[in-house]
């Protein structure tokens, strides 16, 4: 089954690519590796913002985590990447824009991670960090970035 057709069984429809709010872009690709730049989180066109421990809820970040990693996909496809051609994602850093006492990143962090595990199976299994910060550009609950192995053409 092509990546196309599972997000298709799982009804997802891919965001259109946020366009960078400063001075990078936001994939980069050397040596078989994609590395996709820390991407915020999208619902309904709406920028998720907020801090988790004071104004957003365990799930509400959970499903910030999971845009997040919804616009990492969406990111590859703008940069002509077919989902097709991932190896493996092999590691995503998750920024959880928490107070102080807030110690559930892991599972904010799930969000994103077990999005990737249900459209690529086994090779959406990956290392990850996931941290609390003070803050976050725009004021966003959750910030993703990954590493990810793309095939050869």
């Amino acid at each position: 089954m092509t990546i196309t057709a599972r997000l298709k069984e799982l009804g997802i429809t891919l965001p259109d690519a946020a366009a960078p709010v400063a001075s990078y872009v936001p994939v980069v690709v050397s040596g078989g590796f994609a590395h996709v730049s820390g991407q915020l989180p999208f619902i309904d066109g709406k920028l998720v913002t907020g801090r988790l421990g004071e104004d957003v809820s365990l799930d509400d970040g959970t499903a910030a985590a999971r845009a997040c990693g919804l616009m990492i996909l969406a990111q590859l496809t703008s940069a002509l990447i077919p989902l097709d051609r991932v190896e493996r994602i092999v590691k995503l850093g998750a920024f959880v824009n928490s107070t102080a006492d807030f110690t559930d990143q892991p599972k904010v962090a799930n969000g994103a991670s077990e999005l990737m595990f249900d459209v690529f199976g086994e090779i959406g299994r990956h290392a990850r960090a996931a941290v609390g910060v003070p803050a976050l550009p725009l004021g966003a609950a959750v910030e993703v970035d990954a590493i990810i192995a793309i095939a050869a053409d």
